[in-house]
């Protein structure tokens, strides 16, 4: 019976840890990303098991048949797991239309939580019965069942994360929780015996039920900010969470599992006296993280993965084999003042429930993660009664020492000679922006360059207005993301048009200020601190216009800004004849991934097309550009004066940066798999690349121009432009294949012998590809005083070509 006993809590606790991932992707997908929102719904979780704990347990305690009850609670997980797979998305549905576009955190936390919860509730409140009534079977003690449930959840996490969510899918993982509990629930009723332990006696003392309440707090507090901090060392995928709670986890069925063979672990006020050492020692892994990572340097998938196994094990590992000792010390000290475990376990689980926002979101931001994480240390050393012991004081005064002398934990890399411009600790990541020797800003989230820089600002602007300029005639845009600002900034100086930009970080809003100031003086758009997809289904404006940033597919939670469902809610979204534009980061993308998501788009727009922002080989952006009513361009449009500044005062600029039709990217996209809500195909692959890159980066634009091609006459509406758009097409590709064989110099005479020929041939293929004869002006003139009859032979082969060619702007 025992081990059938120990069998049935690890499938129990597989399935209850998938539901968890399942559930909370599946709600963060409707009620938006936001701190608030993700917290919210894992409080609802726990909140769910607390109230189980109590409620039903002190039934299960009272009766009987425990029996009953555990088959009887199994059941009702699965079956109301299976209610959910049809319901969820039309109750979710239902929250996301209460909490609108522009909630307030405390409205946007209030409905995240009490949707989660009463929706999750019949199947939470029955996963926090199951342990006290397999306690009161009489099997075996607690601490081997909470060993064996925790572990199980341990497998659930990685199995989930690895294996089931990218093969399975969302719902089809979800039927295999369910198919779990229901079997769970026969084998149980069929084969289980039960011996029925006995109910504790009249209570005695209310103390160990406040130490589980408040340790349950402390622990889920210490988990909540060590992910937060090592978010900005490890790669923050859907992998580096799951192998966190995965180490998390298994270090609290091991110290379960300690607990029931080592005496020497059963003394409450030592285990609080080594928590708080072990929380401080995991501080002081968390500040040498960059170390260990450095000292590990992983160059492959494998490596990646194991360095960020090791990273949680030194920051997780000690702490969370005390707390699961602790958590069965304080239920035996429960049990021998009276108390039952199930009311044991609800009051920890309560105490886990306020942790997450308590310390997930108003801590963690007000404190920073360094004074929240001691909070959590001087909050377990004030639990321990041995006030007068060294083992006390010397944590105490560590914990001191570190408050007032230790460095903020904040991972700031900064380039030789370089400097902190600001600094922001959110609740969801750390924002800063960082200058360069050579004057160049840069903002960072957790530590990473992806969000645009000051030295990006030409290509940050075309990604505004190469969408507006193939419009025409918009009066109304929205962007989805703000990064540095300057793309959203651009646009809001375009004379007649009102902006929206949309960030999920307020700390990037904030950052975004500097960045904008160095286009000048002019308007700024209204900012929106909210998720984007929660924007684009709850707002009730339509766009003319609408730009979505190219997210860094691999981070947690930008897969969600690619699915077919997305990309249909933005085109709900557009006014009459509205274009969208999906900007992709292809240096952060491989092939399949790049498949995925045009497969995906072509879903909303099937008859798209693609464009490029740049002609860069090292950083190239593409916008996958759709319209409603049919995806044509007109010539001959007017365009904004600043168009010059950002190189796109003609047709051709505009027009020829349009790389591939739809007969092409359907080609591209092939059968490639629909990045879905359902299928989200590219969070758990797009990490891929990023915990491995390629080896050549640069050839990835000539690779994708290699497979498509663009038929001008099917997009533009007039098509007496197409075969010279068409030779700018074969001009570009022979521009860039020369970039990627030419190596560079700073010797202005060198770079001409080098590339000068080779450019003019170029231009000979199209006279009206500028991006070739630019360099040839520049080097001309640097020339001018240098070498007089080389740069006057050079301006006159431009000029040779097509008149003014030769002549600056």
């Amino acid at each position: 019976m025992r081990a059938l006993a120990l069998l049935l809590m690890a499938a129990s606790g597989f399935a209850g840890l998938g539901y968890q991932i399942i559930w909370t992707q599946q709600m963060g997908l409707v009620l938006g990303h936001e701190s608030a929102a993700v917290l919210a719904v894992v409080a609802a979780f726990f909140g769910g098991l607390s109230l189980g704990s109590w409620w039903l347990g002190r039934r299960i305690e009272a009766s009987d048949r425990p029996l009953r009850w555990y088959a009887g609670c199994e059941a009702l997980i699965g079956l109301w797991g299976a209610v959910l797979m049809a319901a969820m998305p039309a109750t979710s549905s239902a929250a996301l239309a209460l909490i609108g576009p522009d909630a307030s955190p405390a409205w946007h936390w209030s409905i995240a939580f009490g949707a989660s919860f009463l929706l999750l509730l019949p199947a939470t409140a029955a996963m926090g019965a199951t342990l006290p009534a397999m306690a009161r079977l009489g099997t075996t003690t607690l601490a081997p069942l909470y060993a064996a449930n925790t572990l199980g959840a341990v497998a659930g996490v990685l199995a989930t994360a690895f294996w089931l969510i990218p093969d399975w899918g969302l719902t089809r993982s979800a039927g295999l929780c369910v198919a779990l509990n229901l079997g769970c629930a026969a084998l149980a009723s069929l084969a289980l015996k039960a011996t029925p332990s006995v109910s504790p006696g009249t209570p005695t003392s209310t103390r160990p039920l406040a130490l589980l309440a408040a340790t349950g707090l402390l622990g889920i507090a210490y988990e909540v900010l060590a992910v937060r901090v090592l978010s900005q060392v490890a790669e923050d995928t859907v992998y580096t969470f799951a192998l966190l709670l995965a180490v998390y986890l298994a270090g609290s069925a091991l110290g379960a599992a300690a607990f029931a063979r080592w005496p020497a672990l059963r003394n409450t006020p030592r285990l609080l006296q080594a928590l708080a050492a072990s929380i401080l020692l995991g501080m002081a892994a968390m500040w040498g993280a960059e170390l260990i990572k450095a000292a590990l340097h992983p160059e492959t998938l494998a490596a990646a993965l194991a360095t960020e196994a090791v990273l949680a094990l030194a920051v997780f590992a000690l702490p969370t084999l005390l707390m699961g000792a602790l958590f069965c010390q304080l239920s035996a000290d429960a049990a021998a003042a009276g108390l039952p475990f199930s009311r044991a376990l609800g009051v920890n689980t309560l105490g886990a429930m306020v942790a997450a926002p308590l310390f997930g979101v108003a801590l963690a931001a007000a404190l920073g993660p360094k004074l929240a994480l001691l909070l959590v240390a001087a909050g377990y050393l004030l639990l321990a009664p041995a006030w007068r012991s060294a083992a006390w004081w010397l944590p105490a005064g560590v914990t001191a020492a570190l408050a007032l002398l230790a460095p903020p934990l904040a991972f700031i890399s900064l380039p030789e000679g370089g400097r902190l411009l600001s600094y922001r600790d959110g609740a969801m990541a750390a924002v800063s922006v960082v200058e360069d020797a050579a004057g160049v800003a840069r903002l960072r989230i957790n530590n990473r360059q992806q969000e645009g820089s000051s030295a990006t600002v030409l290509v940050d602007g075309r990604q505004a207005l190469l969408p507006l300029l193939l419009h025409g005639d918009a009066k109304r845009a929205l962007f989805l993301g703000v990064g540095s600002g300057v793309t959203s900034g651009v646009a809001a100086r375009v004379p007649g048009l009102q902006v929206d930009a949309v960030e999920l970080l307020p700390e990037v809003i904030e950052a975004s200020a500097r960045f904008r100031a160095t286009l000048g003086e002019g308007p700024s758009p209204q900012m929106h601190a909210a998720d984007a997809r929660r924007y684009v289904r709850t707002a009730t404006r339509r766009y003319d216009v609408v730009v979505s940033d190219n997210f860094h597919p691999a981070r947690s939670g930008s897969g969600a800004l690619y699915t077919v469902e997305h990309f249909r809610a933005v085109r709900e979204r557009l006014a009459p004849q509205g274009l969208f534009c999906q900007w992709l980061p292809l240096h952060q993308l491989d092939i399949d991934t790049l498949r995925s998501i045009t497969a995906a788009f072509l879903q909303a727009f099937p008859d798209g097309a693609a464009l490029l922002a740049s002609n860069s080989l090292d950083t190239p952006t593409v916008g996958l550009v759709g319209r409603a009513g049919g995806t044509h361009f007109a010539t001959g449009t007017v365009k904004p004066e600043l168009a010059a500044r950002f190189g796109l005062a003609d047709d051709f600029a505009v027009l020829g940066s349009l790389i591939a039709d739809s007969a092409a990217l359907h080609r591209l996209a092939g059968d490639a798999p629909l990045n879905t809500d359902d299928r989200p195909w590219v969070a758990y692959r797009a990490p891929r690349i990023t915990y491995a890159p390629d080896s050549a980066p640069r050839d990835r634009l000539l690779n994708l121009l290699s497979e498509v091609s663009v038929d001008t006459t099917t997009l533009l509406t007039t098509p007496d432009l197409a075969p010279r758009l068409n030779a700018y097409a074969q001009a570009r590709r022979t521009y860039l294949d020369l970039g990627r064989h030419t190596a560079p110099s700073s010797d202005p005479a060198v770079m001409l012998a080098r590339v000068g020929t080779p450019l003019l041939a170029v231009l000979r293929q199209s006279p009206d590809f500028q991006p070739a004869a630019e360099p040839l002006r520049r080097l001309a003139q640097a020339l001018s005083t240098r070498d007089p009859p080389a740069a006057q032979a050079m301006t006159a082969a431009l000029n040779d070509i097509r008149p003014g060619l030769g002549t600056l702007p």
